[in-house]
């Protein structure tokens, strides 16, 4: 069987599921990990980028400090989780420094990825983390994280990461090699899919159950998360990770299947910036700014000639030439107030204007989208 080709995938985020970190008795997998990092680094070395969302702080916390994860509290699931957190990363950055590949911690909760201005804090922090080829472990944060608020599972959390970093593929690997017409655990006539194309109710009707007693995903989760990313122009694979080196094994012909996204991440970001109903501004761009993004650069201060509305950071704003006409949207990276101060100034002039360092940018070139105009 020819295996996955990621050789064209320049982002990947990798979930994965408690059931593969840690045993019935709530130890970390250290063996299985090292066979991770050793993918990672693979992977890595080969010019791509990796994210990592991983769960087990709940159960290897709920060892440490002698809780029945299945009797427990939220409070004592916090608590938990607090305590395992700590032990998760630090073996994460160990088998990853083998490889002299260093780790970083990210904690999010739902508000992190669906409010616009921590959208864009969250992403600028992961950009800059891959840019210094460090390896984000992503979790959510359950330490503060309630029942009415949280994520539930890390399938749709990592599926949101994806959509942050506009990732090109989203791996799910836990204890499952895809997905099957019926569950196969309980019917030997189930058959498995390798491809799909599209979701629908037929699809999320053959999705089942976790068997689980360490994770909290099911199937039904993780075809859940594929419809997130591939809605934002992201492949995703759900795999099985009970086997040595997952990765591997994926590139090597290991059974999977794999949701196709018919979008690449730009193009989806794009469509959906276009498409956005609630517009709070505009910013009047010079012919040097309407030139200088077209030609696929980033909105600067000293391009823009005049600022309208009321908006704030991470806000939806139309772009308007010296003719008044429109010729794009994007996302502000400055209050109204902000941008009116800065209008016209230089980018080194920023912080004595605002009093603070900030950005460099009006809109980010990866957050705006240009009008056909012709």
């Amino acid at each position: 069987m020819s295996g996955l080709d990621l050789s064209n995938h320049r982002r990947l985020v990798v979930k994965v599921g408690s059931s593969l970190l840690v045993d019935d008795t709530g130890q970390l997998n250290r063996n299985w990990l090292e066979n991770l990092a050793d993918d990672v680094a693979d992977l890595a070395n080969a010019g791509q980028e990796i994210l990592i969302v991983s769960s087990g702080a709940i159960a290897i916390g709920s060892s440490v400090l002698g809780i029945n994860k299945q009797r427990a509290r939220l409070e004592e699931l916090q608590a938990a989780a607090a305590a395992g957190q700590v032990q998760l990363v630090h073996a994460y950055q160990e088998c990853l420094r083998r490889h002299d590949i260093a780790a970083a911690q990210i904690l999010l909760t739902p508000e992190d990825t669906e409010n616009r201005r921590r959208f864009l804090n969250a992403r600028r922090t992961l950009e800059k983390l891959l840019e210094r080829a460090v390896v984000p472990i992503i979790n959510e944060n359950d330490t503060v994280a309630t029942e009415e608020i949280r994520y539930g599972d890390n399938d749709r959390l990592a599926a949101r990461i994806a959509q942050l970093v506009m990732a090109d593929a989203l791996i799910l690997l836990s204890d499952v090699d895809g997905l099957y017409t019926s569950d196969p655990g309980a019917s030997e006539d189930a058959e498995h899919i390798p491809i799909v194309s599209s979701i629908n109710s037929d699809t999320l009707a053959m999705a089942g159950e976790s068997r689980s007693d360490v994770g909290t995903g099911g199937m039904a989760t993780k075809v859940q998360a594929a419809s997130i990313a591939m809605h934002a122009g992201c492949s995703t694979v759900i795999a099985s990770g009970v086997i040595a080196h997952p990765l591997r094994a994926l590139i090597d012909g290991a059974r999977c299947t794999v949701f196709s996204a018919s979008a690449t991440p730009a193009v989806a970001r794009k469509q959906w910036l276009a498409g956005a109903l609630e517009v709070r501004g505009e910013l009047h761009l010079d012919d040097g700014a309407v030139g200088a993004l077209g030609s696929g650069g980033s909105l600067l201060p000293v391009g823009v000639v005049a600022v309208a509305g009321n908006f704030r950071r991470g806000d939806v704003v139309t772009l308007k030439n010296a003719s008044g006409a429109d010729i794009g949207r994007g996302l502000a990276e400055y209050s109204d107030e902000e941008a009116t101060r800065l209008a016209g100034l230089q980018s080194d002039q920023i912080e004595a204007a605002l009093g603070y360092r900030g950005r460099a940018v009006m809109v980010h070139h990866d957050e705006l989208v240009l009008f056909d105009n012709d």
